[in-house]
This record gives C-alpha cells, sequence and structure tokens, in this order.
C-alpha cells in the first residue's frame, strides 16, 4: 500500500466528510477512512489522537463551512433579503452535508473550547443579520433563537423524512420563514406603539 503524498488535516476532513454525507456518519472508523485515503491506519494518528478527537475535528470543520456559506448568502443584503438568503443557505448547507451536519450536532465535548468559538461565530452572523431591525438587545437576541430553531428543526425533520404528506417543502420552507418575518414586524409595530404610548 503506498501512502497517499500531502497528506494532512485537511484533507482527512474532506475525505471523512465525503464518506459522512454518502455513507453515514456511523460508517466514519479508522478502518474505512484509512482505507479511503488508502493509508494504514496508525498513519492517521500522526493527524488525530483517535475517532473521538476526528468526531470533534469534525464538528468544527462543519461550523466553520457553514459559518462561510451563511456570510456569503448574507453580504450585501439586509433585514428580510438577508434573513430569506440566511435561511435558503442554510438548507442548501444541510442538504448537501447531511453527515457533516450530523457530525456537528453529536461532537464528543459540547463544551470544547474550539468548538464553542466556531459555533459562537456562526450565531453572531445570525445576530448580526436581527440587528438591523433594531429590535433591541433583548428582543434581537429571542429572535436568533426563534431563527435558529427554525432553521434546525425544519433542516432535521426534512433529513429524518418527518414531512410525509405529498407537498413541496421549499414552498414550506418560504412559508415559515414569511411567517417569521411577519412576527418581526409586528415585534416591531408593538415597539413604535409602546414608544408612543410613553411619549
Amino acid at each position: 500500500m503506498t501512502p497517499r503524498p500531502g497528506l494532512d488535516l485537511d484533507t482527512i476532513l474532506q475525505a471523512t466528510t465525503k464518506m459522512a454525507d454518502t455513507q453515514g456518519i456511523d460508517e466514519v472508523t479508522l478502518a474505512s477512512l484509512a482505507k479511503t485515503l488508502n493509508i494504514r491506519p496508525p498513519s492517521l494518528y500522526n493527524h488525530i489522537n483517535g475517532l473521538p478527537a476526528l468526531r470533534k475535528k469534525l464538528a468544527v470543520y462543519g461550523y466553520e463551512q457553514l459559518h462561510k456559506v451563511l456570510l456569503r448568502a448574507t453580504v450585501g443584503r439586509s433585514k428580510d433579503n438577508a434573513v430569506r438568503a440566511l435561511g435558503e443557505a442554510y438548507m442548501f448547507f444541510v442538504r448537501n452535508h447531511p453527515g457533516l451536519y450530523e457530525a456537528m450536532l453529536r461532537s464528543p465535548d459540547p463544551e470544547d473550547l474550539e468548538l464553542r468559538s466556531i459555533q459562537n461565530e456562526t450565531v453572531d452572523t445570525v445576530i448580526q443579520v436581527l440587528n438591523e431591525y433594531d429590535l433591541g438587545e433583548d428582543q434581537t437576541i429571542h429572535a436568533t433563537r426563534g431563527l435558529r430553531s427554525i432553521l434546525h428543526g425544519f433542516a432535521s425533520l426534512e433529513q429524518k423524512r418527518g414531512f410525509g404528506l405529498p407537498l413541496d417543502l421549499d414552498i414550506s420552507f418560504h412559508t415559515l420563514i414569511d411567517i417569521f418575518l411577519t412576527g418581526i414586524d409586528a415585534i416591531k409595530q408593538e415597539s413604535k406603539k409602546s414608544e408612543y404610548l410613553r411619549d
């Protein structure tokens, strides 16, 4: 067996992502990964310290890729256009990387500092989009939690084939985002009403 030239952590993570997306995250083992990379399993230990470490690195890698996707989708857009673009980008990512997405949710240590850091960067992207609505700090956090719940909930249900009725899922998703945006508008109107009454 000839060692694969140029092997590094990024190459390993790309190969792992492809395996997870096509075969499922549970099929990713050091032995199966080594076979895919045409190396002996011990060679992987030059880059990762076992399967749990690989899965943690994969989760970090996944959030890094998601963060880049969301940034690209929202740059130059604001308010409703940015929210819709962010939602579509999130769904595109999950649909194209089902195994990687599952790995992101199954990290061995969710309190790991490296993982928390990139997770926070991803959340900050959502917050920056919603800051455009001037809802105030607390309402922006509530709205961020709501939007994340919508995106993750819909993506997870679709991934697990939880939608059984023969209706277009994209229409359902866009309708859900529209409902969210209607709620944002209602919060804004209520805020203006409260300010008027105080004056």
